[in-house]
């Protein structure tokens, strides 16, 4: 039977979760018998001695693990020949930043299993952390709106939150954002701030973490049409907006909009999502974006706005935080400590914290670390059902003939040094 490993996070700072709690180790280790081995660490949310009272070895490195379990990605010079691996790889877009890291990994011929690809029938993600990154990344961007808004000499009730990591749970958190709700209940907003038109993209875990935050203020929903044509009463304090693909992409042809249809043609169809814009004054981005897809928020459509100052939006939660992807102008990843950078249109420039000219972008990439404990929870407890199989099943043999559930086996970019057939295209990325 593999020796489960359980990996240290290095790549962050302060990158607190991990993929398998100290109580499903209890569990597995007494009612299945298998073993971990846990690397030390004085930052993970939960101690060594935890792990240690659950029946695993603490150690200093994994080197008696066969199969060895992660969160984010893992250093060029940590893989050991013929391994296997599961983390979130981030190299499935073919992201160049990662190439070296797939190259190495392949090299060692090792196996490689990313979390991000386990699908149900339906091609829904399993195993994921999506919810509270819309969790934490509307917290957030909540917070930078206060901080914005007053660095601009406008005083709200939004100046009152903290930024997400500072909270000592979830449930404090809520209940922080809701007590601010029921100031603005009460005493409003300042006239220069109202309404607070709030948008959030998609429709899947993330946008559903964010909503469930902005359902916590008062303010009234409306559809996308009504946003796009400014049917609302500008007397409310919040105005809240849930904006899906079908409101704002148009078929070019005719025939209707189709979801599977749209992933599938995108040059079918337009965007009209700049209809949208102007009336937003905090956007909230919890899309999946590649490429392929037109972009929600273009530097050209900042600068064009700006220049002739009708430029409302104030700021950009953008949780999906592609580098330049759907909000163009997101520049960088934020690390968790400095979160925030204000971008301006004109210069094409952009500088770190709430000061400025043209918009603030929250652009963290590992929100749910601002959330470690009840994220590792329950990604841990999405995990469990399958750690058996993980550690049954002899990596050693061809793919057809593991013996594992499907949707982990399609979430096998490489084994034993190769890619998967499935994965095969990333082989032009490595050639770069």
């Amino acid at each position: 039977m593999n020796r489960i490993g359980i990996r240290h996070e290095d790549k962050y700072k302060f990158e607190r979760r991990t993929p398998i709690i100290p109580d499903h180790v209890n569990e597995l280790t007494e009612k299945e018998g298998l073993s971990f081995f846990v690397e030390n660490s004085e930052k993970r949310i939960f101690k060594d001695q935890e792990y240690k009272d659950a029946g695993a070895v603490v150690a200093d490195d994994l080197s008696e693990c066969d199969v060895i379990f992660g969160v984010k990605e893992m250093p060029e010079n940590y893989f050991e020949e013929g391994k296997t691996y599961v983390f979130f790889s981030h190299v499935i877009k073919g992201q160049p930043y990662n190439m070296p890291m797939l190259r190495r990994l392949m090299e060692k011929k090792a196996t490689l299993i990313d979390y991000e690809r386990i699908e149900g029938e339906k091609g829904q993600r399993l195993i994921f952390f999506g919810r509270y990154a819309g969790l934490a990344g509307m917290i957030n961007t909540l917070w930078t709106t206060g901080q914005r808004l007053l660095a601009n000499g406008i005083e709200t009730p939004f100046a009152k939150l903290q930024q997400t990591r500072h909270y000592n749970s979830l449930d404090e958190a809520k209940e922080n954002v809701f007590e601010i709700g029921n100031e603005i209940k009460t005493s409003g907003l300042s006239e220069s701030a109202k309404p607070c038109v709030i948008a959030v993209t998609g429709d899947g875990n993330v946008s559903k973490g964010a909503l469930e935050i902005l359902d916590l203020l008062p303010g009234k929903s409306v559809s996308a049409e009504q946003l796009k044509n400014g049917d609302y009463e500008k007397n409310q304090v919040i105005i809240k907006v849930n904006l899906l693909v079908s409101d704002y992409m148009i078929p070019n042809g005719d025939f209707e909009f189709g979801l599977h249809h749209y992933i599938n043609n995108p040059d079918q169809y337009t965007s009209t999502i700049e209809d949208y814009l102007p009336n937003i004054d905090v956007f909230v981005n919890g899309i999946y974006w590649d490429e392929k897809y037109p972009r929600l928020i273009t530097k050209n459509w900042l600068r064009k706005m700006d220049a002739s100052n009708r430029l409302e939006l104030k700021v950009i939660g953008d949780i999906t935080c592609d580098i330049h992807g759907s909000v163009e102008c997101t520049e960088m990843a934020t690390p968790i400590e400095d979160p925030v950078f204000v971008y301006n249109p004109q210069t094409d420039s952009f500088q770190m914290g709430f000061e400025g000219r043209g918009v603030a972008v929250m652009a963290v990439d590992i929100l749910p670390s601002e959330l470690p404990r009840e994220a590792s929870v329950h990604f841990s407890e999405a995990l469990k059902p399958y750690l058996k199989n993980f550690a049954e099943s002899d990596f050693s043999k061809s793919l057809d003939q593991l013996n594992l559930p499907d949707e982990i086996k399609k979430a096998i970019i490489v084994h034993k040094g190769e890619l998967t057939p499935d994965y095969k295209y990333l082989e032009s990325s490595l050639a770069e």
